[in-house]
């Protein structure tokens, strides 16, 4: 096997920090692939599972977004129990040295090993005449730190203008349309819903504008989109919650595409975009007050999003 570049870390949501990483690996040895190494689960929901974060995407999507920026290859580690008893020592040489590492490239903040016992100097130390380290700055938005946490923070707060800020890009929820209580069609707002999983983070309880996409290379309708066609999106009013007014329990994220009522989205994947915060969950006493509500809310979606 030949010899490569390899980025370590979670690089949860893959923020510009992230992508800043891997473009400085390939800088370093552009004539080397670039070889990232990630874990899943979050190491920390498997050492203090109430304390693990939720995550700005799915293992898929992190993959996606990971090859987007440069990666010729993801190696996926099982982060277990077992595994998270594994020396500096033995992480290296379990994990990198496998892969024949000329040059490794991490944050400053890297750790690893059994309780964190390993840093930077560490893995320079047990790199001597094996392999190079170069430990990168993390990437600052205005005053702050980008960071995993920092996004998760704006989204829990709604600010999910804040939150695309310092990922360089609108948060992106995605998932499987699933069938709802058809209660959106009765009132003459048809929502496109995905349920929320408990590991992933989401926008604060509230309305939102942003776009709706069709992942699967299908039209509005189910039918093949013509070669070389780029994905349909369209502008939507998302709503996030659980339904108070009527009494709902599960999580969703639910997506009215503006002035839309003929899309056939049963069992699609989407992707939603959220561009700005238009309002928190509010509880209604009747329905009447409700679609006055959405109406205004559509409304407002048009303005923000210019269509």
């Amino acid at each position: 096997m030949s010899e490569s570049v390899v980025v370590i870390g979670n690089f949860d949501g893959v923020h510009p920090g992230h992508v800043e990483v891997l473009a400085e690996a390939h800088t370093r040895r552009p004539d080397l692939p670039l070889v990232v190494v990630t874990f899943w689960p979050h190491p920390v929901r498997v050492l203090r599972p109430d304390r693990a974060p939720m995550l700005l995407t799915g293992l898929d999507d992190r993959i996606a977004l990971l090859k987007a920026a440069g990666a010729d290859r993801v190696e996926v580690v099982d982060f277990t129990p077992e595994f998270a008893q594994l020396t500096p020592e033995q992480f290296v040489v379990d994990v990198l040295l496998p892969l024949h590492p000329a040059l490794i490239v991490v944050g400053e903040n890297f750790r690893f090993g059994h309780r964190a016992a390993g840093t930077v100097d560490t893995l320079r130390e047990l790199g001597r005449g094996r392999f190079e380290v170069e430990a990168l700055k993390l990437v600052r938005y205005g005053d702050e730190e980008t960071c995993s946490t920092t996004i998760r923070d704006a989204l829990a707060s709604g600010n999910v203008a804040h939150a695309a800020e310092h990922l360089g890009r609108p948060f992106r929820f995605t998932g499987v349309v699933a069938h709802g209580d058809h209660r959106g069609r009765e009132l003459g707002f048809p929502t496109a819903n995905l349920p929320v999983p408990a590991e992933l983070a989401c926008p604060a309880d509230g309305v939102y504008a942003g776009w709706v996409t069709r992942l699967d290379g299908l039209d509005a309708h189910g039918r093949p989109l013509p070669s070389g066609q780029d994905a349909e999106r369209w502008p939507a009013a998302i709503s996030v919650g659980t339904n108070p007014t009527f009494d709902g329990v599960q999580r969703r994220v639910e997506s009215y595409v503006l002035d839309r009522t003929d899309l056939e989205l049963y069992g699609a994947p989407i992707a939603v975009d959220f561009t700005e915060r238009i309002r928190g969950q509010v509880r209604f006493e009747g329905i009447d007050e409700l679609i006055a509500q959405v109406s205004d809310d559509v409304r407002r979606s048009h303005q923000i999003l210019h269509v």
